[in-house]
């Protein structure tokens, strides 16, 4: 399983977002490997028309209908067509865990699947608590390198996550640094469902052929 979080790169937003989405899916299809784009909540309507991959959205936030002025509330992410949400990513964390746990109950309420990121093992002891669908484990220090994997730089740390995850039955995605086949090779035997990529694929001069060598890291 790979997510792949265009973030608000210009290679993956707007007009641009649904042809990588329509690249995810040609690879999704032909390599059999589930790849799910996440993507701004102003993209979700039009990649969630257009594909048959699940789409998430980048964040939603702790709030229904009301006056919350610029709030993603999740009822408008589900009806555009999201399947699922991420939490708590280190460029837009939660100052409170109070806040990231009504987030998780109103995603499930509407019916999004949640992944929660934590930037170290105590944030992934308490953010496992709240029940998400999944968790990432992802040193915001390694996030976006081009060199060095969270899975080769700290394989006994991911290992632990593992098995904190797995004590609660909760699958466990590895993220920051993930830049090619080896990286989703180490993580998996390491443990992880899966893995959780950016800038690898959407500044990859060729997106496709970055996103099936991901995929090799699965055989």
């Amino acid at each position: 399983m790979i997510f792949i979080n265009f973030k608000t790169y210009q290679e993956a937003t707007g007009k641009n977002a649904l042809v990588l989405g329509q690249i995810i899916e040609e690879v999704a299809t032909t390599t059999q490997t589930k790849i799910v784009p996440v993507v701004g909540a102003m993209d979700v309507k039009e990649l969630a028309t257009a594909l048959k991959v699940e789409v998430w959205t980048q964040k939603i936030d702790p709030v229904s209908y009301g006056a919350f002025t610029g709030a993603i509330i999740p009822e408008a992410v589900f009806e555009d067509g999201a399947k699922g949400t991420f939490l708590n990513h280190s460029e837009n964390k939660f100052t409170d865990y109070g806040l990231l746990e009504k987030a998780v109950l109103r995603a499930k309420e509407v019916g999004l699947k949640t992944l929660i990121f934590a930037s170290d093992l105590d944030e992934l002891k308490k953010v496992i608590l709240f029940k998400p669908d999944f968790v990432s484990y992802e040193p915001p220090e390694l996030i976006g390198s081009q060199s060095v994997s969270v899975a080769t730089a700290k394989p006994e740390i991911v290992a632990q996550a593992v098995e904190i995850a797995n004590s609660y039955s909760i699958p466990l995605i590895v993220g920051a640094g993930i830049a090619g086949q080896e990286d989703v090779k180490k993580s998996l035997e390491l443990g992880a469902t899966g893995v959780a990529v950016a800038s690898a694929v959407v500044k990859a001069q060729d997106q496709k052929a970055k996103l099936i060598e991901l995929t090799e890291g699965f055989k």
